[in-house]
């Protein structure tokens, strides 16, 4: 199984400072992207390996794709951050049976059918039943923007 040492949601996936801090501050080799839509789009994987810091490797996977890839994971020395659009798609890879017990939200933009919960994270009803199955299931979910930003637990967004 994977060294899975960050699962993020976040709607900017790989995305300059952002990103290269949580790299850092988690010593991740390699970034996996869940995403069905962007797995289709070959540019969109193009711009995304580019846009990772030096020497990380970037994978774009479907969340079949991803499953399989974590679960048969084999480099023992690798450190893997998971990143999402929505949490949909980080439940669906759990409910294929990747070992996920935290997750960090970052950002989530305003859009049609989207509340602001807190800062730049806004979440749809639907996305929020989601994060409550997740907190159900045991998986613990924060809100952190910046890995020096104190991490606040979704569930007190939602009070």
């Amino acid at each position: 199984m994977a060294n899975i040492v960050l699962t993020r949601i976040d709607d900017r996936l790989i995305h300059g400072q952002v990103m290269t801090a949580w790299v850092k501050q988690t010593k991740a080799t390699r970034i996996i992207i869940i995403d069905d839509v962007v797995a289709k789009d070959d540019f969109m994987k193009k711009v995304l390996t580019m846009a990772a810091p030096p020497g990380i490797s970037v994978s774009v996977y479907n969340i079949k794709e991803a499953a399989d890839d974590l679960k048969n994971f084999q480099d023992s020395n690798g450190r893997i951050v998971i990143l999402a659009k929505v949490p949909e798609s980080v439940e669906r890879v759990i409910n294929e049976g990747v070992d996920i017990n935290e997750i960090i939200v970052g950002g989530m933009g305003a859009a049609p059918g989207r509340k602001k919960l807190y800062k730049n994270v806004s979440i749809s009803e639907s996305e929020k039943e989601t994060f409550l199955r997740l907190l159900k299931n045991g998986v613990k979910v924060t809100i952190q923007i910046v890995p020096d930003e104190r991490p606040m637990p979704i569930e007190k967004a939602f009070k």
